[in-house]
């Protein structure tokens, strides 16, 4: 089998493009990383587009199709996905798969989203179910898991907002982050309150945005000078035991598992992550369930990352999605992207990145969990 390398990215700022549609907001970023790879679309031989909300907000279906024919990607295999926040990194997961069984030499990823429209409402987890009627939402649902984690380990309300103000700090140097003003410990706990314990600036806010990436094999990579691999994807969903201890994601454990054994490397290589802050209690979680630091340990590691600690991995670089906003399937494409341009940045080969992604609620658990680890090259 060949590994799929990342010959080109495309990435729009997130934030409100009130006067750009979502078809351009894609084709956009799917131009921008195939004039980064040096391919024409023809060499294109599958695309794979992701998308959550579009069919419900608009009405709009196989929208895939409709996108990349505007960048003249016709006649090959056309996938459109929908897997919730991990929309994105499963499509990433879907090329993936087709590169490294030889179907393909080349894959354009798209993910896009418009989330400021009118008809957005709450996004929850199905509205026939009795929990979520009842007022078990996502906001609710990460707030239960900060109240436990609280109550178990001592963790702090300073220790969740310290995930938020360092992920501001980081987004100021992100010319493509959506929220880019400095935040303090103060400002975020005075914030108006979502569901106790956590505040407004504690939950990713919604956006409009576009992510796109291009995968080779190792024969077309030489050709296009491509400069990072995918060591690793991994796809699984929750295990959703009744009994799960709500302080700890046992998913996130288990898929990170899965990725070592796939990319044969160990947390200890890692060099940078991206992870699925959609809530300030969500990154802590995750520091624990991906062996960034032992489970209960997660607020003081925020702590650490917030203070500079050298010897902590950085965490979500670009800002994450608590400010650099959310928009919904563009999201684990982009985690790959800045991960990738962050192991560029370092300038040294053969170190590893992680991007991390969960999607959607069910049973106190996740439906969706994706992990991609890069190596640069």
């Amino acid at each position: 089998m060949t590994q799929p390398w990342i010959a080109g990215c495309g990435l729009t700022a997130f934030g409100r493009h009130e006067d750009t549609s979502l078809e351009a907001l894609a084709a956009r970023a799917a131009r921008e990383a195939l004039l980064q790879a040096g391919l024409p679309p023809r060499r294109i031989g599958m695309a794979v587009f992701a998308n959550a909300l579009a069919a419900r907000l608009s009405g709009s279906l196989t929208m895939g199709q409709d996108v990349l024919a505007h960048v003249g990607i016709a006649g090959c295999a056309v996938m459109n996905v929908e897997n919730a926040c991990t929309s994105g990194s499963t499509a990433v997961h879907i090329a993936a798969l087709a590169i490294r069984a030889g179907e393909v030499d080349a894959a354009l990823v798209v993910g896009a989203e418009k989330m400021f429209h009118p008809a957005l409402g709450l996004i929850d987890s199905g509205k026939t179910l009795a929990d979520t009627l009842l007022g078990r939402v996502t906001p609710a649902g990460f707030a239960l898991r900060a109240s436990r984690h609280m109550a178990r380990f001592g963790t702090t309300a300073d220790q969740l907002a310290a995930v938020s103000v360092k992920n501001r700090r980081a987004a100021a140097g992100n010319p493509l982050a959506m929220m880019r003003t400095p935040l303090t410990l103060a400002e975020v706990l005075a914030a108006p309150l979502v569901v106790d314990p956590l505040t407004r600036l504690q939950c990713s806010p919604v956006a409009d945005g576009a992510a796109a990436l291009v995968l080779v094999s190792e024969r077309l990579a030489r050709q296009c000078g491509a400069r990072a691999r995918l060591r690793a994807t991994v796809l699984t969903s929750g295990s959703y035991d009744p009994m799960a201890e709500l302080s700890e994601w046992e998913t996130d454990s288990r898929t990170a598992r899965l990725a070592w054994e796939r990319a044969e490397a160990g947390v200890e290589e890692i060099s940078v992550v991206e992870c699925h802050d959609a809530f300030s209690i969500a990154e802590i979680l995750h520091y624990e369930g991906l062996g960034l630091c032992p489970v209960g340990e997660g607020g003081r590691y925020a702590e650490r990352l917030l203070a500079g600690d050298s010897a902590c991995v950085p965490v979500n670089p670009s800002g994450g999605l608590l400010s650099r906003g959310h928009p919904v399937a563009a999201t684990g494409i982009a985690q790959i992207i800045e991960v990738t341009r962050h192991l560029h940045r370092q300038g040294a080969p053969g170190r590893l990145g992680l991007a991390h992604c969960m999607g959607g609620d069910k049973e106190a658990d996740t439906k969706s969990c994706t992990i991609a680890i890069v190596e640069s090259a």
